[in-house]
C-alpha cells in the first residue's frame, strides 16, 4: 500500500499576502490618472464618484488612495477633495503581483538601496532616539523572538523593526522612505528572509542593532547596520535564482 504524500512543508516560500481589492483599486486609479491623463495638482473625482465608477465601496476608495499617497501619487486634502501628486507616476505601487520568484536583480536592487539609507538612519537613531522609541523596538524584538518560525508575521515584525529605526532617527524623510520599501516590497522582503536562510541569525542582528543604539554608541551601530545588509547582499550573491528559496 503507498504511503500518503507527506504534506508540503509550510515554511515553503509563497508569496506573503494577497493582493487586496483595495491594492487593485489602487493601481486602477493609478491607471486613471495615466490615461486622462492628469497633471500634478489636478483635482480627482470625489471619493463618492470613484467608488461608482469602479463599483467598491467609498471604504475602499480611501484605503487605495491612501496606498497612493504614501507613494506621492495623490494628495488627500480634507475638505477639498483628492488631487494628483507632485509623482503621478511613481515607480512602485504598493504590493505588485509577482510573477513567480522574485528575481535576483530585484532583490540586490532593494538591498543595495536599503544600505544607504539605513545606515544614515542607524546613525542618527543612535544619536536622536527617544526612551519611547527604544522600547518600542524592545517590544517588536521580543515579539519576534516568539515569532521565529512564522515567516509571515515574523518577517512582518522584521520590517516594523527596521522603521522603527527610521522612525526613531527624527528625519521624517527617511522614515516615509522606509515605510514606501516596507509597504510595497513586502514579498521580496520575505523572498530574501528565507533565502538567508536563518531566522535566528537574522534576529540576534537586530538585537545587536538595539544593544548599539541602547549604548548610544553610534559607529557601533552603523558597523553593525552595514554587516547586517551586506551579510543578506553577500547571500543574495551566491544564490542559484533557478531553485526557488525555502526555509
Amino acid at each position: 500500500m503507498a504511503s500518503a504524500a507527506a504534506p508540503a512543508p509550510s515554511s515553503a516560500f509563497a508569496p506573503v499576502r494577497r493582493r487586496t481589492l483595495a491594492d487593485d483599486l489602487a493601481q486602477r486609479i493609478q491607471d486613471l490618472i495615466d490615461a486622462e491623463p492628469y497633471g500634478p495638482d489636478d483635482r480627482l473625482p470625489t471619493i463618492a464618484e470613484m467608488a461608482r465608477r469602479f463599483g467598491v465601496g467609498p471604504p475602499t476608495v480611501r484605503e487605495a488612495l491612501k496606498k497612493l499617497e504614501t507613494l506621492g501619487a495623490v494628495v488627500i486634502k480634507h475638505g477639498s477633495g483628492v488631487y494628483v501628486g507632485a509623482r503621478p507616476n511613481p515607480l512602485f505601487v504598493s504590493n505588485p503581483v509577482l510573477a513567480g520568484t522574485p528575481s535576483k536583480k530585484t532583490l540586490l536592487d532593494l538591498i543595495e538601496a536599503r544600505l544607504p539609507v539605513e545606515v544614515e538612519a542607524v546613525a542618527l537613531a543612535a544619536r536622536h532616539a527617544t526612551d519611547d522609541d527604544l522600547a518600542e523596538m524592545t517590544a517588536l524584538l521580543d515579539r519576534a523572538e516568539r515569532q521565529l518560525g512564522e515567516g509571515d508575521a515574523l518577517n512582518q515584525i522584521n520590517m516594523s523593526f527596521h522603521a522603527s529605526i527610521a522612525k526613531a532617527s527624527g528625519n521624517s524623510v527617511l522614515h516615509q522612505i522606509m515605510d514606501v520599501l516596507v509597504s510595497a516590497f513586502q514579498d521580496e522582503q520575505r523572498a530574501i528572509l528565507y533565502i538567508f536562510g536563518s531566522e535566528r541569525q537574522d534576529h540576534d542582528e537586530h538585537v545587536g542593532l538595539l544593544e548599539a543604539l541602547r549604548a548610544r554608541d553610534e559607529d557601533l551601530a552603523v558597523a553593525r547596520m552595514r554587516a547586517h545588509l551586506e551579510g543578506v547582499r553577500a547571500v543574495l550573491l551566491r544564490w542559484d535564482e533557478t531553485t526557488p528559496p525555502t526555509s
